[in-house]
């Protein structure tokens, strides 16, 4: 299955209402869909190079604007957003969730969470609707997932930009793993930071 819908939206890229299809699949992707963005931005910037950043731009907004509507089905359809966290094998990690988040300790780290989430291959959906059913601030989940979605995003735009096929290739061989390592490197960043603020507070 995951390889069918991988090939339709590489299919999309090339469609000529691309930019559309872009929108639907960065607004499902948030709270549904399977397959990231990222498939269809990468060959889209290389055969519309001057479209960079509106390309950059659609996925950012439709993304965020996706997160918000999976971060509603947690609020308020509890059912349906429980049946994709078991779908995607999360149910198990709201146990005491939040009640974690009552300390600053566990708020700060659902933010580093949340980031990895819309930076990385984690499934962000499950994160926009596991907000919604713990209650999360909206205004700082909106704001955490527009930082991540779109530094995540633009990396992609305008590296396909700048290489070309060449990114794409390596997006397609190695892109899961150093959005991994870039995410993990820029939370590890952000702890040191607060531990560094706490210990002089």
């Amino acid at each position: 299955m995951f390889n069918t819908l991988y090939k339709k939206c590489l299919n999309l890229a090339a469609h000529q209402s691309s930019k559309y299809y872009l929108a639907i699949v960065s607004f499902v992707e948030s709270s549904i869909f399977p397959i990231p963005p990222d498939v269809m931005i990468a060959p889209m910037v290389v055969s519309r190079k001057k479209d960079f950043l509106k390309i950059f731009i659609i996925a950012t907004v439709f993304s965020v604007l996706g997160g918000i509507f999976g971060y509603l089905i947690g609020l308020f359809f509890f059912d349906a957003g429980m049946q994709i966290m078991i779908f995607y094998g999360y149910e198990g990690k709201l146990i005491g969730l939040k009640e974690n988040l009552i300390n600053s300790d566990g708020f700060y780290a659902w933010l580093g969470i949340l980031f990895l989430a819309g930076f990385t291959p984690l499934p962000y959906k499950v994160f926009t609707i596991a907000s919604g059913l713990i209650g999360f601030n909206i205004v700082i989940f909106i704001i955490v997932s527009l930082i991540s979605r779109g530094l995540r995003f633009f990396i992609v735009s305008y590296l396909s930009y700048k290489f070309g096929d060449l990114f794409t290739q390596f997006m397609n061989d190695h892109g899961s793993k150093w959005f991994t390592v870039i995410g993990t490197l820029i939370v590890i960043i952000g702890l040191i930071i607060y531990l560094i603020s706490k210990s002089h507070a």
